[in-house]
């Protein structure tokens, strides 16, 4: 498996600049997101934020790894309910109180990257998707704190299991999160989960990495599929998911959120 591509100070703070902006569009949602709202809407609503930063929106026009599948058309991914990533903003797809939308945004600033995602609520939730919510975060919060130079990756994936499955919830397996710079993928891939099939659980993890952590977590079983618009993620039970992330670095002494105002 290939090493991450470790970051200086420097660098580091270059990324907290993009994470900044990433930030700042997400807490602008806060305002935006309503009974009500379409998606669109909540597209244009960061793009603005991002261009106004002098950003680019990352997820735009992102190349589809299935042939045949045309490039990402939006700035966010907008999932709702049993949407667990990857949802395509509509005029179409309307909020409706009660229901739960993921948003992931990156933003690509001075050539370097910043992705964050929260799950919002849309109006009055019920009391499980409430539950679903504060727990997905609290894995991404977990996974964040074990976070020290030379703590192993399996640590990090294990933080997340551990903390949905006590609470009855189930993890993703088939996305990840992943390292992050000057690219959006980078070296290593950070599964939600402790698997042997990424092969990097043991790798220990130096100062100066860099990773996006992203928890996806569902109310029932976790299995997903792809919609046939090549991008979607369900849950194949159609339970409610949430998703939670943050791009983190490895400090001297710990942690460092990037993807905080």
């Amino acid at each position: 498996m290939s090493a991450p591509i470790l970051k200086s100070a420097e660098q580091i703070e270059a990324m907290r600049e993009a994470g900044r902006v990433t930030a700042r569009a997400l807490k602008h949602l806060e305002e935006v997101v309503a009974p009500g709202v379409d998606t669109l809407t909540l597209d244009k609503a960061v793009e603005e934020v991002i261009v106004a930063a002098g950003g680019v929106p990352a997820f735009l026009g992102y190349p589809s790894a299935t042939l045949g599948v045309a490039d990402f058309p939006a700035s966010i991914c907008a999932s709702i309910n049993e949407e667990v990533v990857h949802g395509i903003p509509s005029a179409d797809r309307i909020l409706r109180e009660g229901d739960i939308i993921s948003i992931d945004v990156g933003v690509i600033l001075n050539g370097w990257f910043g992705d964050a995602a929260r799950t919002f609520p849309v109006g009055k939730i019920s009391r499980k998707a409430s539950r679903l919510l504060k727990v997905t975060e609290s894995s991404l919060r977990e996974a964040i704190s074990v976070l020290k130079p030379g703590v192993k990756l399996r640590r990090v994936s294990a933080a997340v299991q551990e903390t949905a499955e006590a609470s009855g919830f189930s993890v993703v397996r088939k996305f990840v999160g992943h390292g992050i710079g000057r690219e959006m993928h980078e070296a290593p891939q950070v599964p939600n989960y402790v698997t042997r099939v990424f092969g990097d659980g043991g790798r220990r993890l130096d100062a100066g990495t860099v990773l996006a952590i992203e928890p996806m977590v569902n109310s029932g079983v976790s299995d997903v599929r792809v919609k046939p618009d090549g991008w979607t993620v369900i849950t194949k039970d159609h339970s409610l998911s949430a998703h939670f992330e943050d791009t983190v670095a490895i400090g001297p002494t710990g942690p460092i959120v990037l993807t905080n105002l």
